[in-house]
């Protein structure tokens, strides 16, 4: 007899707590080598595939794509010892939890079972049993809701199960109100899900538009689009928050001549070769002036009420992608030469586009170089990404008239803002470090003194 073995979402590291669900790549009824990935899910820090420790047939997944799980929660369950899974593997389990971790190189072959006679009702997800929500208003109300959506709702609310598998499902109809009870499932088996939800929402605020609006108290908040905050996005928005609440930080800038620090650049990657970024330059340039004020490349060690000064700089760099901002991190910039440093930021940012990061590109930067020119804006006044102690932020780099060897002339001219934080130095540190670094950008032969 085969047993059925439940495999749970698994610690991803890094204080990961949550994950969602972005892609499931298997479905009910596939065999599964051990090792092989069973679902995309997106952290906090990066896109993840997930392995099954267990070779077998998939009885069942629990949460559709766009679920979010916390860690522990039920993933799928595997029956081990099935004749359908006999060609999978013959061990039962690895112990491996994610991908690079544990037992070798997965067998990532993949069968399907037999298929069921035209007719037959689909496999689906098991339903696992959910009482009424806590404040929920009267069954009626809500199988009118679904009545509206096309759905048919029961004729009373019964006491058994709800066909909810997903916490968010439930979390959704509790903050709202809504009585699952009133509602049938579009999924599976009349499994109900969050799209079911939010359309007996928006049946029940369609005669209440028609109606006309209602009148608002003085200082009462009006119902808007709600973008929940979580994935990269919420990460962010933690951070910043945090950012923002811990540290005392300040501003300090200065206008640069780049026009030589441009030239220079061009000289470079005329004499062939992998071509130099400006970024990758002005990394160069950074890691020299961290080298002078080694303040700036610390942490506070709040507990203990110390300054920590970091051996290394780890260089994170600021990335917009189509699933919100980024920061990778280039690991021991300081050991780099221009040239490694272009091919790095080059290989992090494609992944970062392909949202192929791993949570060990994203973590341990100790300083931030933010290039917000490629956004047409001169400046900007950067929060520092906690718990690094300081961010320094690129304007573009644009033509400007300028006094160049007492002349007015049309140079190339960029912003550059240091935010730092006001615990690890004063402001003479500050404006000595960014005064370094706009004399390099101005001059770059003052950057051979630090070679």
């Amino acid at each position: 007899m085969p047993k059925v073995l439940e495999f749970k979402l698994p610690d991803l590291g890094e204080g990961l707590t949550e994950a969602e669900i972005v892609r499931w790549l298997v479905a009910v009824g596939d065999v599964v080598a051990i090792d092989q990935p069973v679902v995309e899910v997106e952290t906090a820090k990066a896109m993840v595939e997930v392995p099954c420790p267990y070779g077998g047939v998939v009885t069942a997944r629990f949460g559709e794509e766009g679920t979010e799980l916390p860690v522990g929660a039920p993933l799928l369950t595997v029956a081990v010892g099935a004749p359908e899974a006999a060609d999978a593997e013959s061990s039962e389990y690895s112990g491996n939890v994610l991908v690079g971790y544990g037992t070798g190189e997965a067998v990532r072959r993949r069968r399907r079972v037999r298929p069921a006679p035209v007719g037959a009702p689909p496999a689906a997800a098991p339903v696992t049993p959910s009482g009424p929500p806590a404040g929920a208003v009267p069954g009626h109300a809500r199988a009118a809701a679904a009545t509206a959506t096309g759905g048919s709702a029961p004729a009373a609310a019964s006491d058994g199960p709800v066909a909810v598998i997903s916490p968010l499902v439930r979390k959704l109809a509790r903050e709202n109100g809504v009585d699952l009870r009133g509602l049938t499932g579009s999924g599976p088996q009349g499994l109900i899900l969050r799209s079911d939800v939010e359309s007996a929402l928006r049946a029940e605020a369609e005669p209440a538009a028609a109606a006309g609006p209602a009148p608002v108290a003085a200082g009462a908040a009006t119902a808007g689009t709600r973008i929940p905050l979580r994935g990269i996005r919420g990460a962010v928005a933690d951070k910043l928050s945090r950012s923002r609440t811990e540290i005392p930080d300040a501003t300090c800038w200065v206008d640069a001549d780049a026009t030589e620090l441009m030239a220079a650049r061009a000289a470079m990657n005329a004499v062939g070769g992998p071509k130099i970024s400006v970024l990758a330059l002005l990394a160069r340039i950074c890691t020299a002036a961290l080298d002078r004020y080694p303040e700036l490349n610390s942490t506070v060690d709040t507990a203990a009420r110390e300054i920590v000064r970091l051996p290394a700089v780890h260089l994170g760099f600021a990335a917009q992608t189509e699933r919100g901002l980024v920061v990778p991190v280039v690991r021991d910039a300081q050991a780099r030469s221009a040239t490694s440093l272009s091919e790095e930021f080059a290989r992090l940012t494609e992944a970062a586009r392909a949202g192929t990061l791993t949570p060990g590109d994203l973590t341990g930067g100790t300083f931030t170089l933010n290039n917000y020119g490629v956004f047409g804006v001169d400046g900007s006044t950067p929060i520092i990404n906690h718990p690094e102690a300081a961010m320094l932020g690129v304007g573009r780099i644009v033509p400007k008239p300028w006094v160049h060897q007492g002349e007015l002339a049309v140079r190339q001219v960029v912003q550059l803002s240091l935010t730092f934080d006001h615990r690890v130095c004063d402001g003479g540190t500050a404006g000595g470090f960014l005064r370094y670094v706009a004399d390099c950008v101005e001059q770059p032969a003052v950057l051979l003194r630090s070679l």
